[in-house]
């Protein structure tokens, strides 16, 4: 599954789920996270901590 930020496809950052990462990012400028890795992140967005 991939959505993009901004709603329209290839013009802005998107997040993608494959198997067991999540991609983040865009053309040239990539995060890949475990899945773990992507839950943490959220948490502590969630919590302020970011």
């Amino acid at each position: 599954m991939k959505v993009y930020l901004c709603g329209e496809k290839g013009c802005c950052p998107y997040v993608e789920t494959v198997e067991d990462k999540v991609i983040i990012g865009e053309e040239g400028n990539m995060c890949v996270l475990t899945r773990e890795e992507f839950e943490e992140l959220k948490e502590k967005i969630k919590r302020g901590e970011i």
